[in-house]
């Protein structure tokens, strides 16, 4: 596994790699996050300078979609197919745990979904961020919820 980091208007976080893709985007204090022992720190990193790059322009406005090799397969099966379903939702809008279960045609996985979600490593890239209750409340996010608010309000501009 290959890391580096940038700041961004959240502050600071760590990207990382494998050789099959971005596997990891992480904030400072992001839940489930193991830690980057046994990595190696790669600032020149190709696929880590386009997920910089492009995060950046996120940031600014200028990216509504992330074009990334992606690699997914730290999570189980059932979680990888709700990490697909995640990059179908739509930049400035969001999808409600069930209706993200209805997705995956698993409509009393609603708890499930919502695990998955949390675990979903790729944060901002694949966007856990954009899943809220039915209600339309904001729920937990890995990355803390000042920051999926913020990345919500991000979107909406």
């Amino acid at each position: 596994m290959q890391f580096t980091e940038i700041d961004s208007p959240l502050g600071r976080l760590l990207l990382a790699a494998s050789t099959q893709g971005i596997s990891g985007v992480y904030f400072e204090q992001h839940r489930h996050f193991k830690g980057s022992t046994g990595w190696k720190r790669r600032d020149d990193h190709p696929v880590l300078l386009a997920a910089s790059q492009q995060l950046s322009e996120y940031f600014e406005g200028q990216r509504q979609e992330f074009t990334l090799p992606l690699d997914l397969s730290a999570g189980t099966v059932f979680q990888q197919t709700v990490w697909q379903a995640l990059l179908k939702i739509p930049y400035a809008s969001t999808e409600s745990y069930s209706g993200l279960a209805n997705q995956i045609g698993n409509p009393r996985a609603v708890r499930a979904v919502g695990a998955a979600n949390g675990r979903n490593p790729v944060s901002i890239i694949v966007p856990c961020h954009r899943v809220i209750a039915a209600n339309g409340a904001l729920t937990g996010y890995a990355g803390g919820m000042q920051h999926k608010q913020a990345l919500l309000n991000l979107e909406r501009r």
